[in-house]
C-alpha cells in the first residue's frame, strides 16, 4: 500500500523571551526618540544633543561596566586594579583634549571654562562622606542612574537618599562655606598646559604602576582587560559587553563633547539637590530657599524657577538613565530585580544619604569633582580623589554589617 505523501509545513516558533526582548527593545527606543523629539520642539535643539549625549554616557557605562564604586573597591579588598587603571586612562585623554581647550578659553568658537574650586574643610569632609556612601549604597552618582536605567531596583533607595542627602545639604551650605579654605588652584595657570598634562600624566602613570606593583605582588600578574578582536562582530558594539577601555574612551570623549556644547564639564550630582527643591516645592513644604546661600549662587535661582526640562543636568541625568535602558534592553538584561534584604535597603537610603550631603558641599561627585575636576585642572579634584578613596576604604569595612556582598566581582558595577 502506498503511503500519502502531505506537502510539508514549515512552523515557526518564537520564543516569548525573544518576543519580550523585541517588545522591550521597541519601548526603550521609542522612549528615547520621542524624548529628543519633545525636547527639541518644546524646549532647544540643544538640549536635545545634551539628551543625546547622555544617552551615549548611559550605554557607554552599562556596556563597559565602567564605573568607580566597585573599581575602588575591588583594589581595596581584592587588589586587583584593572577597573582604576581605566580610569586613568579615561583621565589621561581627558586632561590632553581639555586643558588646550581651557587655556584658549574657547572651543569651536564657543567660551568654555573648567570647575576651579577652592581647597578646604568641605572638600575633604564631603569627599570622604561621599567614599563611605558610595559603597554602603553600592552605586556613585553616575552608577545609580546606569543601574537604575538597567532595572536595578537597589538604585532606586539610593538616589532617593541622594536626592534628600543633596537637598539637607544646600541647608548647611553657608556653614561648611565659611570654614578655612584655601584659594582655588587652576595647574593650568601654574604649570601651562604642557606643564599641567605632562604632570598629571605621570600622576596616572604612577597609579596605575602602583596598582600593577600591588597586584603582582598580590597575586602574582595582572588581570587583563576584556579583549575584543573581531571588528566586524557588529553585535557586539550594541548588545556588549565591552572592553573597559572602551568605556574609558567613550567616557573622555562624550566629556569633551559635552564641554563642546555647554561650555562646561560633565556634571551629575548637582541636578540632585534641585530635584529635591523641586519636589518640597510641590509638596508646598515651608522651606525658605530665597534665603539659603546655595541657592543664590548664579544659575540656581533660575533653575528653581524653571522646570527640570529646561535643566542641562537634568536632561542629561535623564539621558543616562534612557541609555542605560535601551543598552540593556538590547543586551537581553533588563529586568526588575525587586526583592533586596531589609539591611541592604537601609544601607542604600544611608549611603544615598551621603552621596548627597557629600556631593553637595565638595563641590561635586565622582564626576563633577573628580572626572570633571582633575579634566578642568583644579586641583580640588585631586584632594577629592584622596579623600573620597580614604572614604572607600573604610566604607568597603563597614559592608560586611550591612550583609553586603564579602567577595567584589571583578567587573565593576558602578
Amino acid at each position: 500500500m502506498n503511503s500519502v505523501k502531505t506537502p510539508s509545513t514549515a512552523t515557526f516558533n518564537i520564543s516569548p523571551n525573544r518576543t519580550r526582548k523585541a517588545a522591550i527593545v521597541m519601548f526603550a527606543a521609542s522612549l528615547f526618540i520621542y524624548s529628543l523629539y519633545w525636547l527639541n520642539t518644546y524646549e532647544s535643539n540643544k538640549l536635545m544633543w545634551l539628551m543625546f549625549i547622555g544617552g551615549l554616557l548611559g550605554l557607554s557605562l552599562y556596556h563597559a561596566s565602567f564605573g568607580f564604586t566597585t573599581a575602588w573597591r575591588n583594589f581595596i579588598i581584592n587588589r586587583r586594579g584593572r577597573g582604576l587603571r581605566a580610569q586613568m586612562v579615561m583621565l589621561a585623554v581627558t586632561v590632553c583634549l581639555f586643558f588646550p581647550a581651557l587655556n584658549a578659553g574657547a572651543l569651536f568658537g564657543e567660551e568654555v571654562r573648567g570647575y576651579i574650586r577652592p581647597l578646604g574643610s568641605s572638600v575633604l569632609i564631603g569627599a570622604f562622606i561621599f567614599g563611605i556612601g558610595m559603597q554602603l549604597g553600592n552605586g556613585c552618582a553616575s552608577g545609580n542612574l546606569y543601574h537604575a536605567g538597567g532595572g536595578q531596583v537597589r538604585a532606586i533607595p539610593s538616589m532617593i537618599g541622594f536626592v534628600i542627602g543633596g537637598l539637607w545639604a544646600t541647608a548647611d551650605y553657608e556653614w561648611w562655606m565659611e570654614l578655612p579654605q584655601l584659594a582655588p588652584v587652576s595647574l593650568i595657570e601654574q604649570a601651562g598646559v604642557v606643564g599641567a598634562i605632562i604632570l598629571n600624566l605621570t600622576l596616572f602613570a604612577g597609579i596605575a604602576g602602583m596598582t600593577i606593583w600591588l597586584e603582582k605582588r598580590s597575586h602574582g600578574h595582572i588581570e587583563k582587560d576584556k579583549t575584543f578582536n573581531n571588528i566586524k562582530n557588529w553585535r557586539r558594539y550594541l548588545q556588549g559587553p565591552w572592553p573597559f577601555i572602551w568605556g574609558a574612551l567613550a567616557l573622555a570623549l562624550l566629556n569633551f563633547s559635552t564641554l563642546a556644547l555647554t561650555g562646561r564639564p560633565w556634571a551629575v550630582a548637582v541636578a540632585y539637590p534641585l530635584w529635591g527643591a523641586k519636589l518640597a516645592m510641590l509638596l508646598e513644604m515651608e522651606l525658605e530657599f530665597d534665603f539659603w546661600t546655595y541657592w543664590l549662587q548664579p544659575g540656581r535661582e533660575t533653575a528653581l524657577s524653571q522646570p527640570l526640562t529646561s535643566d542641562i543636568n537634568s536632561v542629561m541625568n535623564a539621558g543616562v538613565l534612557l541609555g542605560a535602558f535601551f543598552a540593556a534592553a538590547i543586551a537581553g538584561k533588563f529586568s526588575f530585580e525587586w526583592r533586596l534584604p531589609l539591611l541592604h535597603w537601609v544601607a542604600a537610603i544611608l549611603g544615598g544619604l551621603m552621596l548627597g550631603y557629600g556631593a553637595t558641599i565638595a563641590f561635586g561627585c565622582n564626576i563633577g569633582a573628580y572626572f570633571s575636576g582633575i579634566a578642568s585642572g583644579s586641583l580640588h579634584g585631586w584632594l577629592w580623589l584622596v579623600a573620597a578613596f580614604a572614604g572607600s576604604y573604610i566604607g568597603s569595612h563597614l559592608r560586611p554589617l550591612f550583609k553586603l556582598d564579602k567577595k567584589t566581582s571583578t567587573r565593576s558595577s558602578c
